[in-house]
């Protein structure tokens, strides 16, 4: 969630930092490994990373391995708290396949994509065209939320949260999955709705629940946002990485689209206000 500005430099200050700033670049280009695309990622994630490789972000990971041709080496660790210190601060590894720009534990690469939270409601249900959290369709609905996420300031602004089902934010993924209960609530009826980050519920509504449909909240004019753009995120000062990254990213960014929409992450512009139809 991120970005810095960069200020113009005077002729005499540009030729002092290039001369200090070198062999820090050196130094901290030896700590990524030339042997293998050293990957931090999280075992139990799906549908985003998981130890038996069938997360999209395990498939994004071995589309950048191939074009560096290097193997893919993992660092596994439960993406909660303490995630960064313990792999890619501590040198275990050397990026993080998907990451929210501006976040200041990392560098962040060019972002390679965006999306949204979003709604998840049955395709045939009372609740199919509703595209917006004011929606007066939705007061007095049972809806699920992650605890603590953006749209609980939406749904609390609209007056929603007296009757939604919250679901934990931090968890480890091994032994809690709080979006599959969520939307298995959603089946069974014990709520009407449900309200995902995009890139978690999409994918997981197109696997394994083909009677719901996700509805990316981009009409939201109100803070806070509910889109971000995702980058890699690599450790700072590690200028010479993120440029071969953002090099990667930006030649071969048709492919990378590809592997999202296959996955059914839902995509949206880079402003946040319109969603993008990929093909699948």
């Amino acid at each position: 969630m991120r970005a810095w500005a960069n200020a113009f430099l005077t002729v005499l200050g540009l030729t002092v930092w290039i001369s200090q700033a070198q062999p820090a670049i050196a130094q901290t280009s030896d700590l990524v490994s030339k042997n293998a695309f050293r990957v931090c990622a999280d075992p139990a994630n799906f549908p985003v990373s998981s130890k038996d490789g069938s997360g999209y972000e395990n498939k994004l990971a071995e589309l950048i391995a191939a074009k560096l041709e290097l193997p893919v080496q993992y660092t596994w660790f439960p993406q909660a708290t303490g995630f960064i210190r313990n792999t890619l601060a501590a040198k275990r590894c050397d990026v993080v396949i998907g990451y929210a720009q501006g976040h200041e534990l990392v560098q962040n690469t060019n972002h390679y994509y965006t999306s949204a939270y979003s709604l998840i409601v049955p395709k045939n249900g009372e609740l199919a065209e509703v595209d917006t959290l004011n929606d007066p369709a939705l007061k007095g609905r049972r809806i699920g939320i992650i605890a603590g996420t953006p749209p609980a300031a939406h749904m609390a602004r609209n007056g929603l949260i007296g009757q939604a089902k919250p679901y934990n934010l931090f968890v480890d993924r091994r032994v809690e999955s709080p979006a599959i209960d969520m939307l298995n609530d959603l089946q069974s009826g014990e709520i009407e709705a449900a309200v995902l980050w995009g890139p978690l519920g999409g994918p997981l509504v197109k696997s394994d629940y083909p009677d719901f449909k996700v509805v990316p909240l981009v009409k939201e004019e109100l803070p806070p946002r509910l889109f971000y753009r995702i980058t890699m995120g690599v450790r700072q000062g590690e200028k010479v990485w993120q440029r071969q990254l953002n090099s990667l990213i930006r030649r071969n960014q048709d492919e990378i689209n590809g592997v999202l929409a296959e996955a059914g992450v839902p995509l949206v512009n880079d402003l946040g206000t319109e969603v993008l139809e990929l093909s699948q």
